[in-house]
């Protein structure tokens, strides 16, 4: 399922409104994970399982995404996995 980063930022900022009441307008690509978004190791498990299950993609592992900082790396990454 190829996506834009732009669909994928779209995606991620609805995904993070549900499941974590993060306001879309706190949301950015500059948002660091773990600092601004409060976001912990066992919240990003829980979000690539999420994300998996919606996108039907196998290659969402945890371990491909240990050194994400920001919302950006986490859609560019994304991105190369969903290309």
């Amino acid at each position: 399922m190829a996506m834009t980063e732009q669909e994928i930022f779209e995606l991620l900022q609805t995904i993070f409104e549900e499941m974590f009441e993060i306001e879309p307008k706190d949301f950015t690509l500059e948002s660091k994970l773990y600092q601004d978004l409060d976001i912990d190791s066992v919240d990003i498990v829980d979000l690539l399982a999420h994300l998996r299950k919606t996108l039907g993609n196998s290659d969402i592992e945890p371990s491909r995404f240990e050194s994400l900082v920001t919302v950006d790396d986490m859609v560019k990454n994304l991105h190369r996995i969903l290309a």
